[in-house]
């Protein structure tokens, strides 16, 4: 790709939630010390919700990096399950052992059970749900059962629930009030301005040991924030493009066009002053795929080494 052309060592906008590319940045760290907080205060339930893109993976797995070995954490990415298959994840993730068949409230037992011991070893037990907004009211509210487990004094069970915005409409419902009450702490992560925009692109460049300077024009940082609206994944794929058509012109800098052609090629960008048709931002990488099919070419005509 682009890599020798910028003189980085790899690719700094890459959509994959790598937590050494964590920007560190006033919403996501006043998210972070919120679920500090609660942890340590035995909060049964916590919940953040944040727009498509916002970050909130990124700030879940920074949590449980963060989390010492008095902890004992499980990660369910997927919302859509039945009640059953609920409990049946979080007893995999506890690593619990059941028979083959197992019925619904033998599978809690075992769950309770397993938390009763981890608790007298001094373990806190922390469950991460993703993407909540799509569960099922069913599941939901199997879920508030798994937080009636706990003794005189605790909680023995903590639920982080992540979720788009649709999730307080979800837990607005009449039917879902006794799980809404039992949440703790909440927090709603914003999208970055156009000041934080600026040094979540250095600090990003940085840790792909890019080691000049500008090599953002500073109007084309005001048009990447209006593109993307400071949402973070949307700044990373438009920059990634913006980085390809600088490379695919041969040029040093990306400009304010660089980040229009982009946007104009991705779904969800704000759109442009000057609209252009994404075929305009394949032109401009023309010269980008002619080069790789040049050099594999000559590599497999035995040209290179």
């Amino acid at each position: 790709m682009y890599l020798d052309h910028f003189g980085m060592r790899e690719l700094p906008f890459r959509l994959t939630p790598d937590t050494s590319f964590f920007f560190n940045h006033a919403s996501h760290q006043e998210a972070l010390n919120v679920l500090q907080v609660a942890l340590r205060s035995g909060e049964g339930f916590i919940k953040i919700t944040g727009e498509v893109g916002t970050g909130k993976t990124m700030l879940c797995r920074m949590l449980l990096n963060s989390l010492d070995d008095t902890y004992i954490t499980a990660y369910i990415p997927n919302p859509y399950l039945s009640p059953a298959a609920l409990y049946l994840a979080v007893a995999d993730e506890l690593e619990i052992s059941y028979p083959q068949k197992t019925s619904y409230n033998r599978l809690l037992g075992l769950i309770n059970d397993h938390l009763i011991r981890l608790s007298e070893l001094g373990k806190s037990v922390v469950i991460c749900m993703d993407e909540v907004q799509s569960m099922p009211e069913k599941t939901l509210e199997a879920l508030r059962l798994l937080s009636n487990l706990e003794t005189e004094k605790s909680k023995l069970l903590q639920v982080i629930m992540f979720g788009q915005p649709e999730l307080d409409t979800l837990l607005a419902r009449p039917t879902i009030r006794q799980l809404r009450q039992r949440i703790g702490f909440s927090y709603k992560l914003q999208p970055l301005t156009r000041q934080t925009l600026f040094g979540y692109v250095q600090y990003r460049l940085r840790v792909a040991d890019f080691l000049g300077e500008g090599l953002f024009q500073e109007r084309a940082i005001t048009e990447l924030h209006k593109s993307s609206r400071g949402i973070p994944r949307l700044v990373n794929m438009l920059s990634h493009k913006a980085l390809m058509a600088a490379y695919g012109k041969g040029q040093q800098q990306v400009t304010r066009q660089h980040i229009r052609m982009a946007a104009n090629d991705t779904e969800d960008a704000a759109p442009t002053r000057a609209a252009r048709s994404p075929l305009v931002f394949k032109l401009a990488t023309m010269g980008t795929v002619v080069l790789f099919a040049g050099a594999g070419a000559a590599y497999f005509m035995g040209l290179m080494p």
